[in-house]
C-alpha cells in the first residue's frame, strides 16, 4: 500500500461521492466532499433537510436526526477516503463497519443545517483501516466517534 504523500483533491460532487459509494437514497448521507489529503483525511458535508424520511418520526414536533446516522455519515465519509486513498474506485470492493468506539453526542443535528464530517485515518491497512471522526454544525461539535471498517467483496448475490 502506497502512503506517498498525495495532492489533495476535491471538491467531489454527488455523482463523483456516489461512484465511490454504493449506498443510494435514502441512505446516501454524504452530498459532497469539499476536500480528501489522500492517505490522510477528508472533509464531507451531509445537507440535513425536513425532507429526511427519518423526522416523520424522530420526533414529530422535535425532528432531531438520530445518531447512529450521524456516525453512519462519518462512515461513509471514511469510506469515500479509503476508496480514493486505495485506489478502489470502481474495484466492487465495499467498506463494512467493524466496531464503532467510543461515540459521543455533544448536540442535536436539527432540519436546515449543513452537518460538517471531518474523518482521518489512524490506522490504515490493506483490508482494515480505523478511522476518528467529528461532526460539527457552525463549528460546533455535535458526534465524534472512532470506528475501525474492513475492505473486502461483496456479499454473493
Amino acid at each position: 500500500m502506497n502512503d506517498a504523500p498525495a495532492a489533495a483533491i476535491g471538491p467531489l460532487d454527488i455523482k463523483r461521492v456516489m461512484a465511490a459509494l454504493p449506498h443510494r437514497y435514502p441512505m446516501l448521507l454524504v452530498d459532497r466532499v469539499e476536500s480528501i489529503d489522500p492517505n490522510h483525511s477528508i472533509t464531507a458535508i451531509k445537507a440535513v433537510t425536513i425532507n429526511e424520511d427519518f423526522f416523520q418520526g424522530h420526533f414529530p414536533g422535535r425532528p432531531i436526526m438520530p445518531g447512529v446516522l450521524i456516525v453512519e455519515a462519518l462512515a461513509q465519509a471514511a469510506g469515500v477516503l479509503a476508496v480514493e486513498s486505495l485506489g478502489l474506485a470502481n474495484s466492487g470492493k465495499l467498506v463494512y463497519f467493524m466496531a464503532i468506539d467510543g461515540a459521543k453526542f455533544r448536540r442535536p443535528v436539527e432540519p436546515g443545517v449543513l452537518l460538517r464530517l471531518e474523518v482521518q485515518f489512524l490506522q490504515k491497512r490493506e483490508t482494515v483501516c480505523k478511522f476518528s471522526g467529528r461532526a460539527s454544525v457552525d463549528g460546533k461539535v455535535t458526534a465524534e466517534a472512532q470506528f475501525t471498517a474492513m475492505i473486502a467483496d461483496p456479499p454473493a448475490a
